[in-house]
């Protein structure tokens, strides 16, 4: 059996609507997810909340931007139906309710979702509940922001960081260094078995993004066993790695 880590996308987003409760617990219904990766934004009134995008349209009933809404009236919307009838009525979680949900149970990559000043305070706000919790060692905090990623250590040097690189170009291990993060988030056709080897001699974690192809999956295996695969389809990596 390979050794390669499931990652769950924003939950089992492949079935449940991305980033909601249900999405979670499908997720940690399956015993092989030992990962999730999630997105965390900030409410108007400083409430870290689970979305992927900036605004509210695609993936609710609502419209506008993350961070001009109040948590109260967010929560009223309907983050479930656009997925499916079945969904109707999920909302758009707290992260307080995701961690309450996977403490003990998985680990977690939360994406601190900004661009340059758009959320004064995430950090520390996304901080302060994770060790409130006493989760800091489940969790890794990423973002494609070096900024982002350097205010993390300078608020708490212990929590492990992460760097988002989509790049065409460019070095990631050289810069994954520079930035002290023990953690690379990468698209998986941007991965190769050098990168890898490299990275997991530094002590590094490597992810891929996203791979929802049983050939992709096996393919990345190959590669390295370190390789964590992240992907909308965690029983597709179920069907291909379980020895039946």
């Amino acid at each position: 059996m390979m050794k390669n880590i499931c990652v769950a996308h924003r939950g089992f987003s492949g079935k449940a609507p991305e980033n909601t409760l249900a999405a979670v617990r499908m997720a940690l219904a399956l015993p092989y997810v030992r990962w999730m990766e999630i997105d965390v934004q900030l409410t108007r009134d400083g409430v870290p909340v689970v979305i992927h995008d900036f605004t509210l349209d695609r993936t609710t009933n609502g419209h506008g931007k993350v961070k001009n809404m109040d948590f109260e009236p967010m929560r009223r919307l309907d983050a479930g139906g656009w997925k499916s009838r079945a969904f109707r009525g999920e909302k758009v979680p707290s992260l307080e309710e995701v961690l309450d949900l996977a403490s003990g149970r998985l680990k977690l990559n939360i994406e601190l979702k900004t661009s340059g000043d758009m959320y004064p305070g995430l950090e520390k706000a996304v901080i302060d509940l994770i060790s409130a919790k006493g989760m800091r060692d489940e969790v890794v905090l990423t973002s494609f922001d070096a900024g982002v990623l350097q205010r993390v250590k300078e608020l708490d040097a212990r929590f492990r960081t992460g760097l988002i690189y989509d790049s065409r170009s460019g070095d990631p291990a050289r810069k994954v260094k520079e930035l002290g993060c023990s953690f690379l988030s990468i698209s998986f056709t941007r991965i190769n078995a050098g990168l890898a080897k490299l990275l997991a001699e530094r002590g590094v974690k490597t992810m891929a993004w996203t791979v929802d192809k049983a050939k992709e999956m096996r393919r990345l295996a190959e590669m390295h066993s370190d390789i964590m695969i992240c992907t909308n389809r965690p029983d597709i990596w179920g069907d291909t790695f379980l020895e039946v």
